[in-house]
């Protein structure tokens, strides 16, 4: 017997009466078990269920692990606490925030029953975290208790919200309420969100202007163009009529869920379903595996996935056990990840782990720990936490003397703030391999006198203990560079060092040999050295200290470099004769596409073998960013980047590692492996083969309205599709805009490419909204690598600048890449 008829039987009894339903909201535990089980159980049923635990929720009657029901938090949460709102030091003032009866958004105002204004909502939210893990908070720490304040992250890159309670239980109240909240709405993530009330109740509030709990048609058109909708107003009092059951001439819960759905029906999707269904109601089985495989390219995977895909979007259980799919069963499939255009094989790690390192991309981050621009800019750990949560597997650390013994991380001969190293040092120990267990590379600028050196080699070893590597890992010379795989879980200091390994290596042998002469010599007879060796051993004591003297750089923190010692470039002939493999360049952008023009296959052959960093000019003091696309294509493995800034670089890189786990290593194709490679990116070669793609753009769904504050605008967008890749791949195309309709805009325009490298482009759907009079404004986007591009009818769901998510905002497509010697007409 099926384990979810089993799973589904025993939820029915429970759920459908009073006294199970009780036993499970008991306990915060129980609740979330089941509620985990709801989310993956996705019908009509079940998401009925889940909306009534939630209910049990948000009225209080779920009690948490610690033995507090959740109305004791979420309704002192709605009736408001005054708290302390800290930017600064210097900047802390008293602000009022309540959690509003959605559950959902949280308001803010000056004073208790003062105009309240939106503050964030719990979809914004990544986590809570406790003061004492709060930099801002930890330097008040004289002012404030640490547990009474407590920091709100927001994912991607808008700042922390640090807040002070009056108690340290008001503290924990807003601490345990808000984490509640934030884990209801990531489970639900598992879902259509659509489809959860409190994305509808939010855009209920949204509409109704009084608040008075009903809407009315006046307040419907004010909805649709919040909602970017330019309607026919005969229609959409249509539209409203058939909602209103209750002929009271408003909307009202049910009402407005009824009017919502007909408002976003899918009238291109449903044309489209009645193409290849025969009756125009179902798709049977046969129809459904005949379009996998024709249209989405499924291939001989069709077959089984169909079944796969009715069982998990049909909501109709006699659909189900007929393996016939709907309509609305159809239309969850192609929103489903399932149908989104990134291939789902592809985000897991997917790809050979075990090659040396010098084959991958790495995910590398410039000047990490700014958060800010280059001159005035703030450094913080916070920009070491938001790099490597977002699978950055090199991150640099500029270090100089501080005060007090302790180095301090800055960047020199600036003004920007400075950190110390120790905290830097912690930070990367505790969120080191959150995101990727694969190695990270602390990349070390070291301007520190001797003594300070010795306090860094202190904090690197005593903090990060075993994670730190700091010798061979067999103890052995290696012949190569090792793999991510190898090096899982382990910590690798790149900088400066004395001699070179090989010396390391002797040096640690000769130790050896020199504890078993001590051992062997205390049973034997001392004899006095001849008169040479006293001079010999005289003259090399002396070597040893002018050798130290001169020196700034520290033994112990050399030693602590081991695959990746800092070699200066000066030609690629030069670091073939004389440097070795797990020696690494850096160069400056401008050098390094000076190099690529050059020279561009001496470089592809150079970053086969050995290591390579790019970063950013020194003229970027705004922190912005290059395209990193042009360094990949000879095979540069580490271009850095300033995480902090949003932007069209920043989405390339995202784009490239939203693959293979977003673990932050991506394996670079064949022919940039190769050290005797004859790939040149400025004058590819066979045995390239040229691919062609075609993109139909079809539909745009619920794009967000770029300028917020005029509510009576409406976006015209457009579609612009972008191909990165070597010189003469990379290209763009665009769409007619619609006028004044961002809610459900349709295109149906065919855009068409030829590639020559698709290995190595990158594709990024922009959404613009067109202005005659200047630049069109930016919309959303969604970058992925080609070689991770579905084929077929497709969503592509849009993200911010930020890469947050827009949901529900997407675009419809279909995509068909084709060989070069194929036919190149559209059939379509």
């Amino acid at each position: 017997m099926d384990i979810w008829a089993v799973a589904t039987f025993i939820l029915q009894k429970i759920l459908l009466d009073d006294t199970g339903l009780a036993y499970i909201c008991q306990t915060y535990e129980r609740f979330s078990h089941v509620a985990m089980i709801l989310v993956l159980k996705d019908d009509t049923t079940t998401k009925r269920w889940l909306a009534q635990l939630v209910k049990n929720l948000q009225e209080g009657q779920v009690t948490d692990p610690r033995g507090l029901t959740t109305d004791e938090d979420l309704q002192l949460m709605q009736e408001g606490m005054l708290m302390r709102k800290v930017r600064s030091k210097n900047w802390k003032k008293l602000r009022y925030f309540r959690l509003q009866n959605d559950g959902m958004t949280v308001w803010h105002a000056r004073q208790a029953g003062g105009s309240e204004k939106p503050t964030f909502s719990i979809s914004d939210v990544e986590t809570v975290r406790k003061g004492h893990d709060s930099e801002l908070l930890r330097s008040l720490a004289e002012e404030f208790p640490l547990e009474q304040g407590f920091t709100i992250v927001f994912h991607g890159r808008r700042p922390n919200l640090d807040l002070v309670a009056n108690t340290i239980e008001e503290a924990q109240n807003w601490m345990r309420g808000l984490q509640l909240l934030v884990d209801l709405v990531t489970s639900m993530d598992h879902k259509e969100r659509l489809d959860q009330p409190g994305w509808l109740s939010d855009l209920f509030q949204r509409g109704d202007k009084n608040q008075d709990g009903r809407m009315t048609f006046e307040e419907v058109r004010r909805l649709l163009h919040l909602m970017n909708v330019e309607m026919d107003q005969e229609y959409a009092f249509g539209l409203f009529q058939a909602a209103d059951k209750s002929r009271s001439g408003t909307l009202e819960g049910e009402e407005f869920v009824h009017f919502y759905q007909a408002l976003t029906k899918r009238t291109e999707v449903h044309e489209m379903f009645e193409n290849f269904s025969d009756d125009g109601q179902k798709l049977t089985l046969l129809e459904f595996v005949d379009f996998l495989r024709e249209e989405q390219k499924e291939k001989e995977r069709a077959s089984d996935l169909a079944l796969e895909l009715i069982d998990r979007y049909e909501p109709s259980d006699s659909g189900k056990l007929r393996h016939v799919l709907s309509l609305d069963g159809f239309l969850s499939y192609l929103c489903s990840k399932d149908g989104d255009i990134f291939n789902p094989a592809c985000l897991p790690i997917y790809q050979d782990m075990t090659q040396p390192l010098s084959h991958y991309f790495i995910n590398s981050s410039h000047n990490t720990y700014l958060v800010g621009d280059q001159l005035c800019g703030q450094s913080s750990v916070e920009g070491y936490i938001r790099a490597l949560k977002r699978g950055c597997r090199c991150v640099e650390v500029d270090v100089w003397d501080g005060p007090n013994g302790e180095p301090m991380v800055y960047h020199g001969h600036t003004l920007t703030s400075r950190i110390l190293f120790k905290d830097v040092v912690a930070t990367v120990k505790q969120y080191a391999f959150q995101a990727s267990e694969y190695p990270l590379i602390l990349s070390l600028e070291n301007h520190c006198t001797w003594e300070q050196q010795q306090t860094m080699v202190h904090h690197l070893t005593e903090i990060l203990g075993e994670q730190l590597l700091n010798t061979t890992l067999d103890g052995l010379l290696p012949i190569q560079l090792p793999s991510p795989e190898e090096l899982k879980g382990k910590i690798l200091v790149k900088g400066k060092k004395l001699g070179t390994l090989e010396d390391d290596l002797e040096d640690e042998e000769e130790e050896s040999e020199s504890q078993l002469e001590r051992q062997l010599g205390s049973e034997l007879p001392l004899e006095s050295p001849s008169e040479p060796q006293t001079q010999e051993l005289s003259r090399l004591s002396k070597d040893k200290k002018s050798k130290k003297s001169r020196s700034i750089l520290c033994p112990a923190l050399s030693a602590l470099v081991v695959y990746l010692k800092s070699v200066s470039f000066h030609s690629f002939t030069h670091s073939k004769e004389n440097y070795h493999f797990y020696e690494i360049s850096s160069f400056s952008e401008t050098k390094a596409k000076s190099l690529i023009k050059e020279a561009g296959n001496e470089f592809v052959q150079h970053n086969a073998w050995q290591l390579s960093r790019v970063y950013p000019s020194g003229l970027r003091t705004d922190s912005s960013n290059y395209n990193p696309q042009e360094l990949w294509n000879v095979g540069c493995q580490m271009v850095a980047m300033n995480m902090q800034t949003a932007g069209l670089e920043m989405d390339i890189c995202d784009g490239l590692f939203r693959q293979n786990g977003g673990c932050g290593y991506v394996l670079k194709p064949d022919f940039l492996r190769d050290t005797q490679s004859s790939f040149n990116p400025e004058r590819p070669l066979s045995p390239f083969k040229a691919q062609t793609l075609l993109v139909q753009v079809i539909s745009g769904q619920q794009l967000p309205k770029v300028n917020n504050t005029k509510e009576r605008s409406i976006v015209d967008p457009l579609v612009r599709v972008e191909i990165y890749g070597i010189r003469t791949d990379t290209t763009c195309q665009e769409t007619n805009y619609v006028e004044n309709n961002g809610f459900n805009p349709y295109w149906g325009q065919t855009l068409c490419f030829q590639v020559l490298v698709p290995e190595l482009a990158v594709l990024r759907f922009v959404v613009k909204d067109y202005d005659w009079k200047s630049r069109n404004d930016f919309i959303g986007q969604y970058t992925l690598p080609w070689t991770c591009m579905k084929q077929g009818y497709r969503h592509i769901h849009l993200l911010s600048k930020d890469g947050i998510s827009l949901h529900p905002a997407s675009i419809f497509v279909y995509i068909c890449i084709r060989e070069e010697e194929e036919e190149s007409e559209s059939d379509f």
